[in-house]
């Protein structure tokens, strides 16, 4: 959601028109004529075409046969750039498949961007629920992620607070914590624990696990390493969850190292 008190006095009229246009395509998958992204962007028909006409033209929009158009394959391309850009080094994203292939758990890798949490890097393991939702870009339910809860960890409780107001407490499932209060406490437990926990808060019979990868004095050099996993599983292994993320960690964090 934009601030329209944030908006920039030197803001180019037609290269946000361009973007609207852009996100009201992607967000219908079937397509949209010209004359319903126009109303979509209230935005009049004339300045809709140009605007389609020269996304079009740079391949971020394709123009089907029905008239309809759809998101093109630059957008793809722009995709593929910015999870490399996330992941870091190659050995990096090495100890993360490692990490993954070993424990047959997805293992996601997060930080701050912009200051809000988000998934930067991910391994799919063939033992863990798949979760669509946790792919590079994905910044939502920071407070019902393990990886997000560790991320917050590292802020100080007036910035999770602001953090918490600022976002919002979306109940993902009945267990999701929408408090606050019970927030903290949370925190205060994974602290004791050694690692922050959550069981079925983002996704119902799905556990996650995160820790620290690397502490930083820079917020958006703090990276979190988490994996996933059956609930069940979890209860009864989290020992073994916890000793596996540590060595992983280890290993992702002598890869940022090369970075440095």
């Amino acid at each position: 959601m934009r601030d329209p008190l944030a908006e920039p006095s030197d803001l180019i009229r037609s290269v946000s028109r361009a973007l609207r246009v852009l996100e009201s395509v992607g967000r219908a998958p079937r397509g949209l004529t010209v004359k319903q992204i126009a109303r979509r962007c209230e935005l009049t028909v004339a300045t809709t075409y140009h605007l389609v006409r020269t996304l079009a033209y740079e391949g971020y929009v394709i123009r089907r046969e029905d008239g309809t158009y759809i998101v093109g394959l630059e957008v793809a391309d722009r995709y593929r750039e910015l999870v490399t850009a996330f992941r870091g080094p190659p050995a990096v994203g090495d100890a993360l498949r490692r990490a993954a292939v070993d424990t047959g758990w997805s293992h996601y890798l997060g930080r701050f961007v912009g200051g809000q949490v988000a998934v930067t890097a991910s391994a799919e393991g063939p033992r863990s629920p798949f979760l669509e939702d946790l792919v590079p870009g994905f910044d939502e339910g920071a407070h019902a992620t393990a990886l997000g809860k560790s991320l917050l960890a590292t802020l100080t409780a007036e910035q999770r607070f602001r953090y918490l107001r600022e976002y919002g407490m979306r109940p993902f499932t009945t267990a999701t914590l929408t408090t606050v209060e019970a927030f903290e406490a949370d925190l205060a437990a994974g602290d004791r624990r050694g690692m922050q926990l959550e069981l079925g808060q983002f996704r119902q019979g799905v556990a996650c696990a995160a820790v620290l990868v690397t502490p930083d004095k820079d917020i958006e050099r703090r990276v979190v390493l988490a994996c996933a996993l059956p609930a069940g599983e979890m209860m009864t292994s989290a020992r073994v969850v916890r000793a596996k993320l540590l060595a992983a960690a280890r290993s992702i964090a002598d890869g940022i190292a090369t970075e440095n």
